[in-house]
Order: C-alpha cells, then sequence, then structure tokens
C-alpha cells in the first residue's frame, strides 16, 4: 500500500513516481515493509512527498533540521539525504517501535549518523531546545490536536531561511466538506482549525500544495 496523493488515480500515481520521486532500492524497501503494517502504513509520506522534501532540505542548505512525528522512518530518511554536511536532523516520537522499522534503512543509506530520535512527547522535546533561531527545516506529521503546539514551539526557532512543513492539511478532503462528520473523525476540525490560523498570522507567509495529503510550507513574513 503506497501512499498516494488526494485525488489521484493509479495509474496517474505510479506514473508519477516513476518520472520524478526518484526512488531508490532502500526507500523501496522501507514502503514495501511498512506496507506489510497494514492500514496503519497509510501514515507514511508518498514517494513524491519525500522526494520533494530531500531537494527542498538540498537547496536551502539546511543544518538542522526538526521532525514531528518519524514513524517507521521513511521521511526523515528523505530529509536526511538533502542535509548539508555536517547537519543534523532531530526526530521526535512517542514510539520506538515503529522508529525501529527504519533504523537498518538509515544505516544502509550512510545516514544514520545524521539522525538523532529522541522518544518522548514531541512538546516536551521541543520546549527543550535552545531559545534561539537554528531550526533551518522542520515537519510536522503527528497528532493533529497538537499542531499549533509544535508550530508555535518551532515557529519561535525558525532561521530567518528556515521552513516549516506541515503534512495533511487537506485531510482527505474532508476540510473542505461542510457535511464532514466532525464527531466521526475529530481530526477534521483540528486541521481546519489549525489551516485556519495559519492562514490568519502575520508572522508568517505559507503556500498549501496538494501533495499527497496536502502540504503546507511555511516561512517567515518579510
Amino acid at each position: 500500500m503506497t501512499p498516494k496523493g488526494i485525488g489521484l488515480s493509479a495509474n496517474v500515481q505510479e506514473y508519477l513516481v516513476a518520472h520524478g520521486a526518484g526512488i531508490d532500492p532502500i526507500a523501496q524497501e522501507l514502503i514495501e515493509v511498512t506496507a506489510e503494517l497494514g492500514g496503519i502504513s497509510r501514515m507514511q509520506v508518498a514517494p513524491e512527498q519525500a522526494a520533494f522534501m530531500t531537494l527542498l532540505a538540498r537547496l536551502l542548505d539546511v543544518r538542522f533540521a526538526v521532525e514531528v512525528g518519524t514513524f517507521t522512518g521513511f521521511s526523515a530518511l528523505s530529509i536526511a539525504r538533502g542535509l548539508a554536511p555536517g547537519g543534523r536532523l532531530l526526530c521526535c516520537d512517542v514510539s520506538d517501535e515503529w522508529v525501529s522499522v527504519g533504523r537498518p534503512f538509515w544505516d544502509r543509506a550512510g545516514v544514520a549518523d545524521r539522525i538523532d530520535v529522541v522518544i518522548a512527547p514531541a512538546t516536551e522535546t521541543l520546549a527543550a531546545l535552545p531559545d534561539q533561531p537554528t531550526i533551518d527545516f522542520a515537519f510536522i506529521d503527528a497528532d493533529k490536536g497538537s499542531y499549533h503546539i509544535y508550530y508555535e514551539e518551532i515557529l519561535r526557532r525558525l532561521s530567518p531561511k528556515g521552513i516549516i512543513l506541515v503534512d495533511n492539511v487537506l485531510w482527505g478532503g474532508r476540510v473542505a466538506d461542510p457535511e464532514a462528520d466532525l464527531d466521526e473523525n475529530p481530526g477534521t476540525a483540528h486541521i481546519r482549525d489549525f489551516n485556519s490560523h495559519v492562514v490568519a498570522d502575520p508572522r508568517t507567509t505559507q503556500v498549501m500544495l496538494p501533495i499527497s495529503d496536502g502540504l503546507t510550507l511555511i516561512t517567515l513574513a518579510p
């Protein structure tokens, strides 16, 4: 089960990945191992999103990156591959069981020495970081009810060239569905509230892209 962009048919998704995602055998095997976990594998980022993050990290010459929500490590692998020489990636997650799936693949890709993992609530890990603008790249993909907290903790530490990427901002299209059942899927309300907060924030500039399940890119306002 390969995560795919919202609204894309299987054949278009396959074509898109084949002509731009650049998935190598290590990444492909990690995708396949994660797929064996069943339905929860939908938490993994799509191949084209992973490739985009690698390219973006490389273009920004990222020295320090933060990831909130690592799952089985495909997104971490992708970010780490784009880091500048000597760059570091801090992964925040609460499940060592899931993160451990990805560790062998980080080793095989030669990026394990760039990645630091902290197994603890991300709110605590982020709050413990120095209160200085050192984060060049951040990826938020964890519990939706805490998106506001992660955003604020990262924003106050974002470097002048830094960028925040926020995943699942289209939430399967439910954010735009006036008849969405908020009791059945409370994440819909959380994502709607977060999206409204970001677009109204005078401190930042943002663009929402229809990559995978929706990806918002946020930078400090000029």
